[in-house]
This record gives C-alpha cells, sequence and structure tokens, in this order.
C-alpha cells in the first residue's frame, strides 16, 4: 500500500493556441492511494524481478483561462487505475539492518474511470485515454524490523504517450462535437 502524487502536465500545441483561446492550467493535485501485491522473483543474490499487480486511485483538478480570465474552476479528472508493473530491483549489501535499492521498470496502467458518460449538462473540456505505458525509476530502502520487513520507496513514473484525447477522436462522440466551446 502507498500515497501518490501525480503529477500531471498540460502543454497545449501552439496550433491549438492559435485555433482556441482556451489555455489549461492544473491548479490542484490530491495525493491518492495505490494497493498492490507484492510478487518477487530472485534470480541473482542482489537482483529481483517484481511483479506488482493493483489498484490506484487519484484526482486532479483543472483549471481553464480564456484571455486570462478564469472560465472553469472545478473541472475535475479522477482516475481509478489498474495497474500492471514488471520492475528490475538492484539491491546493495546491507548493513545492520538496512538495505538500500534502486528500481526501475515499466508499467501498463489500464484507467476504469475513463469509460464514464459525458454529462451534457456540465461543461467537460478534457478527457483522458484509457491505456498507457509508463516507464519508472526510484530508488529506496529496506528496512528489516523484527517482525516484517518495511520497505520506504521514491519513484517516479511518466507516460510514453499523450493521455489527453485528440481532438479527432472527440469528433466521434455526439455531445463532444465542439468538446471546447462548450
Amino acid at each position: 500500500m502507498g500515497l501518490i502524487q501525480w503529477i500531471f502536465n498540460i502543454t497545449p500545441s501552439q496550433k491549438y493556441l492559435q485555433l482556441n483561446s482556451l489555455y489549461p492550467e492544473v491548479s490542484k493535485l490530491n495525493p491518492g492511494i495505490n494497493i498492490q501485491i507484492v510478487t518477487d522473483l530472485r534470480p541473482a543474490n542482489h537482483l529481483d524481478i517484481r511483479f506488482l499487480p493493483g489498484v490506484a486511485f487519484g484526482q486532479r483538478v483543472i483549471r481553464f483561462y480564456k484571455n486570462g480570465v478564469l472560465v472553469n474552476s472545478q473541472q475535475s479528472l479522477e482516475s481509478s487505475f489498474l495497474e500492471f508493473p514488471l520492475l528490475l530491483k538492484y539491491k546493495g549489501e546491507r548493513l545492520n539492518n538496512v538495505r538500500p535499492y534502486v528500481i526501475g521498470g515499466f508499467n501498463y496502467r489500464y484507467d476504469l474511470a475513463g469509460k464514464k458518460e459525458f454529462d451534457d449538462t456540465k461543461a467537460i473540456y478534457l478527457r483522458i485515454k484509457r491505456p498507457d505505458l509508463y516507464y519508472e525509476l526510484g530508488a529506496g530502502l529496506d528496512f528489516y524490523l523484527v517482525y516484517f520487513k518495511l520497505s520506504v520507496e521514491l519513484k517516479m513514473s511518466n507516460g510514453f504517450s499523450a493521455m489527453c484525447w485528440s481532438k479527432k477522436r472527440l469528433r466521434d462522440i455526439p455531445s463532444m462535437k465542439m468538446p471546447l466551446k462548450k
């Protein structure tokens, strides 16, 4: 079980900014939670192959500005991810009851909240794609206590593709013919 903080960057292209003057900004990042099951294969003394299937829940709040004026202050993007990370963990030598490690690998995530239906009464400006592949890098410490092992880890995860739906895909949804003009 762990706490997560999703940093979510929105960078509109110059072509988009010329066509539409709405400018998105991430205003609030709420902490989330993830729960994973640890599956560990130890092919060498200092090397582990880890498969950590699990779920992650989180939320981001997006604001939109038009010509410097706030248009929508509460665009909430909620995500419920199924995660399937495959990671390589290299552990250092154990010193007393502490062992440092570095970890890296790939994570396939599928957003279950991405299937929510559009509500015509709400101003929806942004929608997230459901699947994506991420690379992950991190470091941590294993603390060997009397009855269990506690691991503290700091990990960075970055997606390979753009997560926002393109305008072409949004046109296929009847209620989203002009998604940025609602």
